[in-house]
């Protein structure tokens, strides 16, 4: 079989989340060579990814210290070592109470703060202290690290997306990681972010199911024409966790199908 194009030949990666955005970048990571470790809530989901694509797997609930430490231990055990974190996993939290803040319950702040913003730091903090760790790979580097933010972080949407506590985390995501890069490149080791709009995954569902929400991203969304698939964020997220993006750190990178540039306004309303 022919390498070229196989960026991550013997690369170890970590993918956290096994359904939507994760599941295509982990199937696109396998067939670029990696040696992929699939974690995630929900065993099932993760075992079926990992059994299509050859990944090792793991059921962790990523909220807590130990369980995300024991899957970092778990990757290090099957592989020798991580070189590549792509952070996914998360939550809408609108079923928990988010919304707007003056409707918000002090739960729904909490659950979407810990499972978004807590939980890629948690991975993060375990991803780090690895390759603070190991020797450099080839490259020089000792490691990649791409999180998930959203839009909604720096491009709100008022009227269908009115969820205050996930904008918050997510914004949180983007500090923590700029921070995050600053500190650690003098070590070798990446930290990126990439902030899609909306996308058609199991999380998305209730905005799927609305015309009108729908109506509205296909105006907000013009490069899509609607919802984002899955598969249009692997090219942006595998460019910057490879070799191809060696000297990108610190950065946002909207994929976002036109969202942060479009306004959704009615076709042939005057601005």
């Amino acid at each position: 079989m022919s390498t070229a194009g196989r960026r991550f030949d013997g690369r170890v990666c970590l993918v956290t989340g096994s359904t939507g955005i994760a599941a295509a970048a982990a199937r696109a990571l396998a067939q670029e060579g990696a040696n992929v470790f699939v974690t995630s809530r929900t065993a099932d989901h993760a075992a079926a990814l990992a059994s299509e694509i050859g990944a090792r797997w793991q059921a962790a609930e990523l909220t807590q210290e130990e369980s995300v430490e024991s899957v970092v231990e778990g990757v290090v055990g099957a592989f020798g070592r991580l070189d590549c974190v792509y952070n996914v996993a998360g939550i809408s939290g609108r079923r928990l109470g988010d919304g707007p803040a003056h409707e918000m319950t002090l739960d729904g702040w909490n659950q979407t703060i810990a499972n978004n913003a807590t939980s890629q730091f948690l991975v993060c903090r375990a991803a780090v202290r690895q390759m603070l760790a190991q020797a450099p790979a080839a490259n020089g580097q000792r490691g990649a690290i791409l999180n998930m933010s959203s839009s909604l972080a720096r491009h709100p949407e008022r009227r269908y997306f009115a969820t205050h506590a996930y904008a918050a985390s997510k914004g949180a995501i983007e500090s923590f990681s700029r921070a995050a890069a600053a500190y650690y490149a003098p070590h070798g080791i990446r930290v990126n972010v990439i902030a899609p709009a909306l996308v058609a995954t199991p999380m998305s569902e209730r905005a799927q199911g609305d015309p009108q929400i729908m109506a509205y991203v296909a105006r907000r969304q013009p490069l899509a024409a609607g919802a984002l698939q899955p598969a249009d964020l692997v090219g942006a997220a595998l460019f910057l966790l490879s070799d191809d993006a060696r000297m990108i750190t610190g950065q946002v990178l909207d994929v976002d199908g036109g969202w942060s540039v479009a306004d959704g306004l009615e076709e042939g309303s005057q601005g």
